[in-house]
């Protein structure tokens, strides 16, 4: 059975981006784990909050088919792109062959790991200068699959994101 990881920054996650994805692929008998780099209670910026099972620097990523960069404000505060734990998670999973997401702000992180050169995504509009620079080609689509790659533009998104990643897992 598959096994997803969902990685969120420290504060200020999106709540849909998180919550949505997580629920319907818990529906679908998928098990997901959700990690941070802080194992404390994190708020999103709607008001949820979730504890994360594990750290980033914990992750053991042969027990998971798909790494999902979950977004929100938290990523540009914290400057998730440049640290150095959440970008090589991305491409250590990418390396490694697995299912690789970013929805948001958050393909910034993927952008920053070397995953955007020359493949098509999305992001949410304050990221476009920012993965164009790392190579990406930006397409003004909700939701993007090229290769083993999904992106996704922004909570309006989170269904259709959850529904891509489900349909790579499945075939």
């Amino acid at each position: 059975m598959a096994k997803i990881l969902m990685v969120i920054a420290p504060v200020h996650f999106r709540d849909e981006e998180l919550f949505v994805p997580k629920e319907f692929l818990e529906s679908k008998k998928i098990k997901v784990d959700v990690a941070s780099s802080v194992k404390t209670p994190v708020h999103g910026m709607l008001g949820k909050s979730i504890k994360p099972d594990l750290l980033v620097s914990e992750v053991a990523l042969d027990e998971y088919s798909a790494v999902v960069f979950v977004g929100g404000i938290g990523v540009e505060d914290k400057k998730l792109y440049e640290d150095r734990a959440y970008v090589n998670l991305a491409k250590l999973a990418y390396m490694r062959g697995k299912v690789v997401a970013a929805i948001c702000i958050a393909p910034k992180i993927l952008a920053a790991a070397g995953i955007l050169k020359n493949r098509k995504a999305t992001v949410s509009s304050s990221g476009i200068d920012y993965i164009k620079s790392k190579g990406a080609i930006s397409v003004n689509q909700d939701v993007i699959q090229d290769g083993m790659v999904i992106t996704a533009s922004g909570p309006n998104a989170s269904k259709k994101f959850a529904e891509m990643i489900y349909e790579m897992l499945s075939s």
